[in-house]
């Protein structure tokens, strides 16, 4: 969390960015005289709903609303059309995508993880590389879901102005807060040591620089004085959004999602595989959804995309892609599972080439081939039994349920 007294800077510490943020004494008596002058001065115009409730972007320019919104009106950023109001509808892929992800509800405790502990357990269940693996990969993900989490509801949703990208981040934060839950899950599950995992983001270096890389670009949008509406501050949150949906979601949790999964397709610790293979579909949703949010976004601020904010975005995949390969390194000293670290650089590099093409960037590794073309099946099928066959991998609840 950001210390809210202080601007932020983007060399700020991890550490300091997650100091706690107490409102000081002298900052809460300001607001508190700050309201009594309000509602001692009768002059003093009552603030209308559409003050009240506005991006914190705009909220000091938003005008009191005249007239119906109309659909035309609607801008992703720096709108001035009533954000309280969902319909009519302008951006109809983000609500069709709020559907589908609400469609595809799951909770861990579904999840049996009886197997898993037997096999934790077992002093010959597990090599100490397959170990080495899961602590590792537990020690990334309890805390980078939290990370998305604040920097969806303290940054990106101030900023977007558009109600139905709104309703997707809603139900995106609720996801993250899913995920959070499953990770701390299996970690109580399997009797892990909770102080070693959810320290690691500031214990293991390869864990400390992919989250010291995204921390900027996550504070910088979350600062309580940022406020779009200039070209260089809408290039801010431009970047933010690329970073946070193509290279932390988009790239960053691949080497995990691989090894976890490869474990599952092995039959090891199949309960964790299968809470992974939940959040892999989760976040592909939202890294989907965040490409077209980008993608929107640049449509209506062309001027924007200029030569120079491409050449920066470009070497920022770069360096996302060496990061993630020295975390494949770290958790792979020796190969494993029939996997090695350096089968990550290729397939880093292919899913880099993707995500920079999905956002109009030219291919950064030409030629990669995907060489887990298997975990492409994993996002892809739409309906396959599950490990212990009790249940979909499709995992709709209710109606929207469909049995083989």
């Amino acid at each position: 969390m950001l210390v809210w007294e202080e601007e932020f800077k983007p060399s700020q510490s991890l550490n300091a960015l997650n100091a706690a943020s107490e409102p000081s004494a002298p900052r809460a008596a300001a607001s508190a005289s700050a309201n009594a002058a309000f509602t001692a001065d009768a002059n003093t115009p009552a603030p209308t709903i559409s003050t009240v409730l506005a991006p914190a972007s705009n909220a000091a320019t938003v005008a009191p609303v005249q007239r119906r919104v109309n659909a035309a009106d609607k801008r992703i950023i720096n709108g001035q059309t009533d954000v309280n109001q969902l319909v009519p509808f302008k951006y109809k892929w983000a609500w069709e995508k709020y559907l589908a992800t609400c469609a595809n509800h799951w909770m861990p405790q579904e999840v049996n993880m009886s197997r898993d502990i037997a096999l934790w357990k077992d002093p010959n269940g597990l090599s100490e590389d397959e170990r080495r693996i899961i602590k590792r990969n537990l020690g990334f993900f309890v805390t980078a879901d939290s990370l998305a989490a604040n920097n969806i509801v303290l940054g990106t949703y101030r900023h977007i102005t558009a109600p139905e990208c709104r309703q997707f981040l809603l139900r995106q934060a609720f996801e993250e807060a899913i995920h959070t839950h499953a990770y701390q899950y299996i970690v109580e599950s399997l009797g892990l040591d909770e102080s070693e995992i959810f320290n690691a983001y500031n214990e293991v270096k390869s864990i400390r620089d992919k989250d010291e890389f995204l921390i900027p670009f996550i504070g910088a949008i979350m600062d309580p004085h940022f406020n779009t509406g200039t070209p260089e501050n809408d290039q801010t949150l431009l970047k933010s959004l690329i970073v946070f949906a193509c290279l932390m979601e988009g790239l960053f949790f691949y080497v995990g999602f691989t090894q976890i999964l490869a474990m599952g397709r092995q039959n090891k610790m199949t309960g964790a595989a299968e809470q992974y293979q939940y959040i892999l579909r989760d976040e592909s949703m939202h890294c989907n959804f965040g490409i077209d949010l980008i993608n929107q976004l640049k449509a209506e601020n062309p001027h924007l995309w200029t030569a120079a904010f491409k050449a920066e975005i470009k070497a920022l995949f770069l360096q996302a892609v060496e990061l993630e390969y020295r975390y494949a390194e770290d958790t792979m000293p020796r190969g494993v599972l029939g996997l090695n670290a350096s089968m990550f650089k290729g397939y880093l590099r292919y899913i880099a080439n993707r995500r920079a093409t999905q956002i109009g960037l030219e291919e950064l590794f030409p030629n990669e081939e995907n060489p887990f073309p298997w975990m492409s099946e994993m996002i892809d099928l739409k309906k396959e039994r599950n490990f212990f066959e009790t249940r979909v991998i499709e995992y709709q609840s209710g109606g929207a349920l469909s049995w083989d």
